[in-house]
């Protein structure tokens, strides 16, 4: 199950900053191809998320995690970059 979610970590991550991208830089060049783009990425990116938050709860209690390191990784699906700094950090056994 960890594997998955380092997996799934990764996959969150890369869709946020695809997301972000699109919006920074192909929307105010491209609207239309901007608009094309966004719902596919978005709703990648939203299953990914969703799938994220649920397997860190599933995770909890199998890794021992405290309150404090399961907020951390929770918060970390807000964060760009965040969810690579958690795969890093805590899915070692994977």
């Amino acid at each position: 199950m960890l594997k998955i979610f380092k997996v799934v970590a990764i996959l969150e991550g890369i869709s946020y900053l695809v997301l972000f991208s699109n919006m920074l830089f192909i929307k105010p060049n491209n609207f239309e191809l901007y608009h094309s783009l966004l719902y596919p990425i978005g709703m990648s990116h939203g299953v990914l998320f969703i799938g994220y938050v649920i397997l860190a709860f599933i995770l909890r209690k199998p890794q021992k995690w405290d309150f404090k390191t399961f907020s951390l990784i929770q918060l970390a699906s807000l964060i760009p970059f965040g969810t690579f700094y958690v795969e890093k950090k805590y899915c070692v056994n994977a």
